[in-house]
């Protein structure tokens, strides 16, 4: 009862946090309730028990990318933001819940056509051992990480060096 508890709490900070992260005008703010969302994300491995999967939500997105945001941010010069004040006009607000509306409505038709729900039901009851995931994780084969976890660190590294170019004064 009380990882529901928790999951509903996590779940109102996720969904609140995400909202007004898109709907502030200020870009500092909005950096700010990022980094809300990637903790409750985190909260939520947590929840599930796969601490790894927590820990690296925490330390690359949460505080990695997230900082990088705000470097950015930063970077940018404050006239340039200044004249960057967007109004919300009413048909692009409904135009963007009928889009929102309307990929709610396709995932979930995919999910019944391909059965995904009873799949997933069938499997939670399997554990999946933690070398599997690992192997999953750092494997070099089809259907294994190395090779995608390789081409996000080189573009991390291009984004700090693309930050350190920015910030060089001439």
């Amino acid at each position: 009862m009380a990882n529901y508890i928790v999951f509903a709490i996590l779940a109102v900070v996720i969904l609140g946090s995400a909202v007004m992260c898109v709907t502030t005008k200020r870009i500092m703010r909005a950096a700010t309730f990022l980094l809300f969302v990637l903790f409750g994300i985190a909260g939520i491995y947590f929840l599930l028990d796969y601490t790894f999967l927590g820990a690296a939500q925490i330390s690359i997105y949460a505080g990695g990318i997230t900082m990088l945001y705000v470097f950015a941010i930063q970077l940018v010069n404050k006239r340039t933001l200044q004249g960057m004040v967007e109004r919300m006009k009413g048909s692009r607000v409904l135009f963007g819940a009928f889009m929102a509306l309307l990929g709610l409505a396709v995932t979930v038709v995919v999910f019944m056509k391909n059965m995904f729900i009873d799949m997933s039901a069938n499997l939670a009851d399997a554990e999946v051992p933690m070398k599997e995931i690992g192997t999953a994780l750092v494997g070099s084969e089809k259907y294994q990480y190395v090779l995608p976890f390789e081409f996000i660190s080189v573009f991390l590294l291009a984004c700090i060096i693309g930050g350190i170019v920015i910030s060089r004064k001439e």
